[in-house]
């Protein structure tokens, strides 16, 4: 595909309030993470803009929107999913423009899924719209007892910076499928679909007031004024777990529903009866796919000792074999989002080696000429040698990057994989049928894969336990998330 123009070169990224796009007295700079190079100026939103927004969506809350039928909400929604796919190729510039990621997991995850989310949640609340019946009391008495969901209200969604579209529409379709308002703020590192998405519900024609976007900073700006702000009803997250503990002693105060996706330290156990040459090419997705910067990539890859050397030489064999550049020209690893990003990984694997990590793929900055110095970029690591307690193997790094460990049994490797404050996903590559089952049903984490990585079904539960995360959103899940039930009984 040739390199198609970002959509607001030069120009101004603004709010998107009550129906009506604007700007304020502040700005910054969205950058390339492929150069370095400016992008566009964004206007940040103030404390005065945060009122107005969630002022908007109130309104709209019990105006026009809330008189809404279900079957209403949904044709709206589904008339988004064709203005997403309508700019296909605008969604997808300015995604790469944004993210630096690679061209093909742009145009075939970040914005298919993003269309495809307000298409699945709009038919799955249509389908569920008619009310639920229970005929008698538990004490014996004659009476009608149904149950309506009911929207929670005004929703804060808060957007991370790695799969900006998909994980904002992941929020905001179900959300709005269940007749709440929505005030969103995208990652300060990723302002555009979510700008081009609110010209896309602009133009799909639902009320004033009923999608609110905000730019900003989190703490002490944009981001914290939405989550504490006391007319906000409830609050979705993705990012980091320290951002999240922070939000949630914001939404104590006030007892709002919160669901959260956070961090991860994700582990594969690979057994050495496993399929290798698809434990391998399963591997290599995990861990380096987005440049490593997915909340479900693997950063702890445990090997049965007995095909421990052999897939660690693999391993770093395809690491280096990766190419390493700009998006547009086909390249399979881009650079990481920003420069305070790439100070973390390359911090970490310098740590790495001071606590006597054995390098043997990356480990530092690629050379890859003029046009791309100003950029992000960071090879592609595979370590070994370090032990469960070095900080490495501990921490999130959240970077194309993966530590190797070799395990006895299915004990050990079980124990490894649970040795973690993290518990968000993980991947069991085995062809022994009971023992995947086996494996998988003692991992602590919200989804394990088996023979596989990345294979999602929408309506399934996804989400996290311990510092990952709290609450599952997908299909019914996230329905009954940003809905709640109220029941009716009447006595005869």
């Amino acid at each position: 595909m040739d390199r198609h123009p970002y959509p607001f070169a030069g120009g101004t990224l603004a709010n998107f309030i009550d129906g009506r796009f604007v700007t304020g007295p502040t700005r910054f700079a969205n950058l390339d993470p492929v150069t370095g190079q400016h992008l566009a100026d964004v206007s940040m939103a103030d404390a005065a803009m945060v009122d107005d927004a969630v002022a908007a969506a109130r309104r709209a809350l019990k105006g026009d929107w809330g008189k809404l039928s279900q079957a209403e909400r949904c044709r709206l929604l589904v008339r988004v999913a064709e203005g997403i796919e309508a700019r296909f190729d605008d969604f997808v510039a300015a995604e790469v423009a944004d993210t630096g990621k690679p061209l093909a997991h742009a145009r075939s995850i970040d914005i298919a899924r993003g269309a495809a989310n307000f298409r699945s949640f709009a038919a799955l609340a249509e389908a569920r719209a008619m009310p639920s019946f229970q005929t008698r009391t538990s004490d014996g008495r004659n009476a009608i007892n149904y149950s309506i969901p009911r929207p929670l209200g005004v929703v804060a969604v808060i957007s991370p910076w790695n799969l900006p579209l998909l994980l904002m529409s992941w929020k905001v379709a179900p959300a709005l499928a269940c007749g709440n308002t929505i005030v969103a703020k995208p990652s300060e590192e990723t302002p555009s679909t979510a700008t081009l998405l609110a010209e896309v519900i602009d133009r799909a024609g639902l009320p004033p007031g009923v999608f609110n976007l905000l730019h900003g900073m989190g703490g002490g700006s944009t981001g914290e004024w939405i989550v504490s702000h006391p007319h906000v009803d409830a609050i979705t997250f993705t990012g980091e777990s320290a951002t999240g503990s922070t939000i949630m002693r914001s939404a104590a105060a006030g007892v709002k529903p919160i669901s959260f996706e956070l961090g991860g330290k994700n582990p594969a156990l690979i057994f050495a009866d496993c399929d290798f040459d698809a434990a391998l090419e399963g591997t290599v997705r995990s861990v380096f796919s987005n440049c490593g910067q997915v909340c479900l990539c693997t950063e702890r890859v445990y090997v049965e000792r007995p095909i421990f050397d052999r897939f660690v030489a693999a391993l770093a064999e395809r690491a280096r074999g990766l190419s390493i550049g700009d998006p547009w020209t086909g390249a399979a690893i881009g650079p990481v989002i920003s420069a305070k990003q790439r100070n973390k990984v390359l911090g970490y694997y310098r740590l790495a080696v001071e606590e006597g990590a054995q390098v043997h793929a990356g480990g530092g900055v690629p050379v890859l000429g003029d046009a791309l110095s100003g950029g992000y970029f960071v090879e592609p690591t595979v370590l070994t040698g370090l032990p469960e307690s070095a900080r490495t193997v501990r921490e999130e790094v959240f970077g194309p990057v993966c530590h190797v460990a070799p395990f006895d049994g299915e004990e050990q490797a079980v124990g490894f994989a649970n040795d973690s404050a993290y518990g968000l996903a993980a991947a069991v590559w085995t062809r022994d049928v009971g023992r995947a089952h086996r494996v998988a049903g003692q991992i602590e984490a919200g989804i394990v894969w088996i023979n596989d990585w990345f294979l999602r079904d929408l309506r399934t539960p996804f989400g996290g336990v311990k510092l990952s995360g709290i609450g599952r959103e997908g299909g019914e899940h996230s329905l009954n998330f940003y809905s709640e039930p109220t029941n009716i009984c009447v006595s005869f």
